[in-house]
């Protein structure tokens, strides 16, 4: 009613049918969670502990579904709002400068280890203390900042990774059309993916939106 947008991006872990399907779900449910709270991080929060408070993700070795998550809330006139768990990204352009506005959770970060490992997701049952014990970072993180008009990417790093070994810049693909922009950069990272050794094929998923 008064303007508020949310949107989210999930990767799944997994690459099953059920994985597939509980990303879709939960992907929406975020999305209204945050829209409903105004906020990113108060939406992936909820969503976060509701999936944690089932006593099927007590045990760390369950195999129910889980994903890396990013969420952004943009309020006109107000806030944008971003907020993730896991090693999804959140970069705006403005100004023709593209800025990264989250924090991979990944044994990278934490020690230098495995990019793939990640360290946070939707679906785990760690909370903030046991995760910054472990890795050295919460769950969940959030930024927060004026809501300007920008672009911005919502990208999982399946979509990232491959452009940003080839040297290419993520900036670059954020013209024209919306639709077709993040079409071409998940075109592209596939198609980069299979010719770097580095990078194996993985889920390239992109949301493009302006703000």
């Amino acid at each position: 009613m008064d303007g508020t947008r949310a949107f989210a991006l999930l990767d799944g872990i997994g690459d099953t049918p059920a994985v597939r399907a509980w990303t879709r779900t939960a992907a929406r449910r975020l999305a209204r969670a945050a829209a409903v709270h105004a906020d990113a991080e108060a939406g992936l929060r909820a969503e976060r502990a509701r999936y944690a408070a089932d006593p099927a993700r007590a045990d760390h070795d369950h195999d129910l579904p889980s994903a890396a998550a990013v969420v952004a809330v943009h309020v006109p006139g107000g806030l944008l709002s971003v907020a993730w768990s896991g090693d999804a990204r959140a970069y705006l352009l403005l100004d023709g400068r593209l800025r990264l506005l989250t924090d991979d959770h990944n044994a990278r970060r934490a020690c230098d280890g495995d990019r793939n490992l990640i360290t946070a997701c939707l679906g785990g049952g760690d909370d903030d203390q046991e995760t910054e014990r472990l890795w050295g970072h919460p769950a969940v993180e959030a930024v927060r900042g004026p809501a300007r008009p920008a672009c911005l990417l919502l990208a999982s790093d399946g979509a990232y990774e491959p452009p940003e070994d080839a040297g290419h810049d993520l900036a670059d693909f954020l013209t024209g059309e919306l639709h077709d922009a993040a079409e071409r950069l998940v075109e592209d990272a596939v198609r980069y993916a299979h010719a770097l050794p580095t990078a194996p094929a993985d889920n390239a998923t992109a949301l493009v939106t302006r703000l």
